[in-house]
């Protein structure tokens, strides 16, 4: 491609991009009349959607600096838009929703928002709409596809998420491996959600886009020696270092609790796992022969000192 259809092609985009923000009136201070600006609506519409969530996973869905960010938080905790709860694992950080107060606003700013759209969209005939959707179904598609993989967020499970991860496991490890997992990861599961104790126990569970990819479970052995369990990542979000991220939070989380030792228990067929448990540190203790998930397997401990 010449330089010159590089340049046009830029300039083409670059007047796309001045139209289309003039349309939906987000070059304003105010979005749409409303007290607020683009950037606090999407905070709002996160917590609207999504329910309760963390500022840092609000800030990582969205790509906004923290420092500006945070200005939004204290000013819609004062406005009494907001609660904020902090989190039994980090009392550093909080858990926002939205108020009574909140809802309302965030109604009146979504019903702004869809009549905006009802009037840009009115004068045009039913095969202009289907043509103008499916150019930006089109835009969407061919930019979306350029892009890199979305990261995950790791959050605190909501509720659903321990039945997700007990099917998960199930569903997973019987179409990969032949293993029957579904009734010891809910023994596991069970035992977790009637003696957690949020002060030396956690669990993470990975998302992107709303959607749980990804668990781990941070469990008391005893008073010195932290349990790594149920660590999955599903095949679509496998490549980014998901697992990674996952055990070393548990790492962290072990040894700001104040254990001395970390251990785990896990097969020697699941390579993929072997190699993150050894790059964050752990090492192979013992291993031995058993038939308690299929034949001809290798259970394997792997400890780290903290």
């Amino acid at each position: 491609m010449s330089l010159a259809d590089c340049g046009r092609e830029i300039a083409a985009v670059r007047a796309f991009n001045r139209f289309y923000t003039r349309r939906l009136e987000v070059l304003d201070q105010h979005l749409l009349k409303t007290p607020f600006s683009l950037s606090e609506a999407r905070v709002m519409y996160e917590l609207a959607d999504r329910g309760e969530l963390s500022a840092k996973e609000i800030g990582c869905e969205l790509g906004l600096d923290g420092g500006y960010l945070s200005r939004i938080v204290q000013k819609f905790h004062e406005d009494g838009l907001i609660t904020r709860k902090p989190l039994p694992s980090d009392r550093r950080q909080y858990r926002l929703g939205l108020t009574a107060k909140g809802r309302a606003a965030f109604a009146k700013l979504e019903r702004a928002s869809k009549d905006h759209v009802d009037t840009m969209l009115g004068p045009l005939s039913g095969d202009d709409r289907r043509r103008l959707i499916g150019a930006m179904d089109a835009i969407e598609h061919l930019l979306g596809a350029t892009c890199t993989a979305q990261t995950a967020v790791l959050r605190d499970p909501r509720p659903g998420d321990m039945g997700w991860v007990v099917q998960s496991h199930g569903a997973l490890y019987a179409s990969e491996y032949g293993f029957d997992l579904e009734a010891p990861v809910a023994q596991i599961v069970a035992k977790f959600m009637t003696s957690f104790d949020p002060a030396r126990e956690r669990c993470w569970i990975a998302d992107i886009d709303g959607r749980p990819v990804g668990s781990v479970f941070l469990v008391r052995h005893s008073d010195d020696v932290a349990k790594l369990r149920l660590l999955l990542v599903e095949p679509s979000a496998r490549g980014q270092g998901l697992g990674q991220r996952l055990v070393a939070e548990c790492v962290s989380f072990a040894r700001a609790c104040g254990y001395r030792r970390m251990t785990l228990w896990t097969q020697s067929i699941l390579v993929a796992a072997r190699k993150i448990y050894q790059n964050e540190g752990f090492a192979l203790r013992t291993s031995e022969p058993h038939r308690s998930l299929g034949p001809n397997l290798i259970g394997e401990t792997w400890e780290r000192e903290l």
